[in-house]
């Protein structure tokens, strides 16, 4: 299987007049620097020497709202990355921005320069929670700005996000309906934390805001990945990144943080899968690769099925393809035991 390789490009509150309640980009990015042509260039070269040979590279502009920038410096931005797609060292170039800064002209202009995607901080399709958060734009934007992405010739991606200000678990699972109807190629969840300097900061010490706890927020997100898999759309990341900038000690106040979020996630999946599929004590073929997801956190997956009347252990076999599974039983069980 080819390698994919993204390189990512900072371009931190450049572009957003917003102060959305959640949002301190410099915080969720880890940068605060202006980019400029020239040092996107020299992150473009940098990371080009460390890509293995043969792997599929894009370059992705992240952490504000590209087209919301100088439409000069868009165009300069994007004629550096253009230029590694023109010479094949590049495959294509991706960026995220807001809803409401899509146009046609936009999306040609994008076009022309080597983008294949666009991701839209769609966040919620509720109204109500996009106004309580600050978000300046409304659900319908989204459509919008969604429809001429793909009319346009693009790949869409949405983000969204879970236990917003004045947000519901049935209110996410209807975003993410909403999101399914948009037919989007790739999906990004990320559940709400509490970070220092922010409106929600102010919300969450005066006792208006109640951010998710782990557990609810791993649950949910389990079941709303399951609604995108189910319709053929790819869940490409659950939870920020780990960085020095996002951790519990330092800039979190409150929220579900978890370093390996997206595993949590998928361990819940397992379960769900494990708890409909097994019922003797039994052992259970995964491939090496998915053992940890199978197993959970703190072996969590074992001890609830133990909860549950079921002893289970785990096999190794390279044969079981990643994230399927095979109930060993009978004499193979004890064979293999």
């Amino acid at each position: 299987m080819m390698k994919h390789k993204t390189i990512p490009i900072f371009v931190p509150h450049m572009g957003c007049p917003n102060d959305c309640s959640f949002c301190n980009q410099r915080k969720i990015t880890g940068h605060s620097e202006t980019v400029t042509p020239q040092k996107a260039d020299e992150i473009i070269n940098d990371s080009l020497k460390t890509v293995p040979k043969g792997a599929n590279v894009e370059i992705g502009f992240f952490g504000g709202s590209f087209t919301g920038i100088e439409k000069e410096l868009q165009r300069q931005l994007l004629s550096v990355a253009y230029g590694y797609v023109k010479e094949g060292s590049v495959t294509s170039v991706r960026l995220s921005t807001r809803p409401d800064y899509i146009d046609a002209e936009t999306v040609s202009m994008l076009k022309a320069y080597g983008v294949t995607t666009v991701e839209l901080g769609a966040q919620s399709m509720d109204n109500r929670v996009l106004a309580a958060n600050h978000r300046g734009h409304t659900s319908q934007d989204t459509v919008r700005a969604s429809e001429l992405i793909i009319s346009g010739g693009l790949k869409l991606g949405l983000q969204m996000m879970t236990g917003l200000f004045e947000d519901t678990v049935e209110k996410s699972r209807e975003t993410a309906k909403q999101i399914i109807d948009l037919t989007p190629s790739c999906v990004r969840i990320y559940p709400t934390l509490v970070l220092k300097g922010t409106y929600l900061a102010k919300l969450y010490e005066a006792g208006k805001y109640v951010p998710q706890s782990l557990e609810e927020a791993v649950v949910l997100c389990a079941g709303l990945k399951q609604m995108f898999d189910q319709n053929n759309i790819a869940v490409i990341r659950m939870g920020l990144m780990s960085s020095d900038n996002i951790r519990p000690e330092n800039d979190v106040v409150a929220g579900p943080y978890h370093p390996a979020f997206g595993e949590l996630v998928q361990s819940e999946l397992n379960f769900c899968r494990l708890k409909e599929a097994v019922h003797q004590d039994c052992l259970i073929a995964v491939n090496p690769r998915s053992l940890s997801a199978f197993v959970g956190n703190n072996k969590a997956n074992i001890k609830k099925m133990k909860q549950l009347g079921y002893t289970i252990k785990f096999v190794q076999d390279e044969t079981v393809l990643p994230q399927k599974f095979k109930l060993v039983t009978g004499k193979a069980a004890e064979h293999a035991s």
